[in-house]
């Protein structure tokens, strides 16, 4: 098995090049048929990630080669934003990998286009989804046909440091909090750490943060995106989520952009200085990790007018190119990345909880452990999920980003919150319009 680990603009020149023989034309694969064993077949596998994920990817592909011996996979990976840029290299030349690691901000983009592979034909053949919730399954689905299966789930949630919290003498938001209760509390947390040494605050800028903008608008009883691919929100509704923040952005509340900065790559949670992070539940233990004590705890999102209003977020995909010369192996390497119980052994948690039954089972879970309180967490939250997980519009990744740099754009004073709502509304239009 082959591997290299490559990135930036070389990466991204030579998997054009490189993949550009596996695909074939870009013509119809056929019908799905069992994969043959009477051929050598190579596939081509990137992800994003890091050197512990590709550890464990490379561990499970080579149970996957003893399945299937006459399979060899040749592997890459890069970091995030190296990654994307080489799938938008290789998709301007129908060259995609055979499988991708793909994340729910992209299924639009490179599905709807036709770079995507359509494994509806593949289930029951070599692609067996029985176990994954349908609920999520629906964020890897453009208008009703698959590009992309689950391999993770997660939601979003509010972790914080409890020994800091506890340090400043506050509680944790009471259960069942609304929106206006966590305002206020971070508003307590904020004047509490103002005296402490360091300086702690309680959170970084919510005003960028999109995952949790499309949560609070479910939650307001509003669809965030149309099912052919368009915003269907106002932009009111971004100004009313910008004035949800005001008072803690006048109070200087959220933690400073600069102090971000000076500190990176380390973040305010493990300088001490930060209590909260609103993020994907499924980070908690990595950010046990970085801090380096097993203080991190998870509340909820809180509830709205309109109730919780959850849903399952595919932490990990998987997909395949449509202009595979290999189809139905790259149907089953899939299977096998999100079904083999040792799949799930190997991983664990460390790109969220597995999405099937199986490879949850398989888990070796220490008890008291961060994982343990992920999975139990995750338990009680499936039992207040009421939506479909979104499918996003094209280039979502980039309004996400865009979102954050203007709100941090507006922390260091360079504009108003109105021209925040503004530029981010208009970009976003922009991004989803543009050929």
């Amino acid at each position: 098995m082959k591997f290299a680990r490559v990135t930036g603009t070389v990466a991204a020149l030579a998997l054009t090049f490189g993949f550009a023989a596996c695909g074939n034309g870009g013509g119809s694969a056929g019908p799905a048929a069992p994969v043959a064993t009477d051929e050598d077949i190579t596939l081509t596998f990137t992800w994003w990630g890091n050197d512990d994920r590709a550890e464990r990817y490379e561990r499970s592909i080579d149970l996957f080669e003893e399945e299937y011996p006459n399979i060899t996979v040749q592997t890459q990976f890069q970091a995030w934003e190296d990654y994307w840029t080489a799938r938008a290299t290789e998709a301007a030349g129908s060259s995609l990998p055979d499988v991708l690691q793909m994340d729910a901000s992209y299924v639009r983009q490179y599905g709807a286009t036709g770079q995507l592979a359509e494994l509806d034909g593949q289930l029951g053949v070599n692609l067996d989804v029985g176990s994954v919730d349908d609920s999520a399954l629906a964020s890897g689905q453009v208008e009703g046909t698959t590009y992309a299966v689950p391999a993770s789930l997660n939601t979003q949630s509010l972790m914080y440091n409890a020994k800091l919290l506890e340090e400043l003498g506050v509680e944790p938001p009471a259960e069942g909090y609304g929106w206006d209760d966590l305002v206020a509390w971070l508003a307590e947390v904020a004047e509490a750490g103002a005296a402490h040494d360091p300086q702690v605050y309680p959170i970084n800028d919510m005003t960028g943060n999109n995952p949790w903008f499309l949560q609070w608008l479910l939650q307001q009883g509003k669809t965030p995106f149309t099912a052919d691919g368009e915003i269907a929100f106002t932009k009111e509704d971004v100004q009313a989520w910008a004035d949800l923040w005001a008072p803690l952005r006048e109070a200087e509340a959220f933690f400073p952009a600069e102090r971000g900065a000076q500190l990176s790559p380390d973040t305010g949670l493990t300088a001490g200085e930060l209590v909260a992070e609103a993020n994907w539940d499924t980070l908690m233990p990595n950010r046990v990790a970085e801090i380096g004590s097993d203080d991190m705890e998870l509340l909820p999102i809180p509830t709205g007018d309109d109730g919780k209003k959850l849903y399952w977020h595919s932490g990990v995909m998987l997909s395949a190119s449509a202009h595979s010369a290999h189809p139905d192996a790259a149907a089953a390497f899939i299977d096998f990345m999100i079904n083999d119980p040792r799949v799930g052994e190997i991983f664990g948690t460390s790109k969220g909880v597995p999405a099937t039954d199986a490879q949850k089972g398989a888990m070796k879970i220490e008890k008291g452990s961060p994982d343990e309180r992920l999975l139990a967490y995750e338990s009680a939250q499936a039992e207040e999920i009421t939506e479909d997980a979104l499918v996003p519009v094209k280039g979502q990744g980039e309004i996400d980003a865009e979102m954050t740099r203007l709100a941090e754009e507006m922390q260091y004073g360079n504009i108003t919150d109105t021209e925040f709502v503004d530029q981010w509304y208009a970009y976003a239009q922009d991004t989803i319009s543009a050929d």
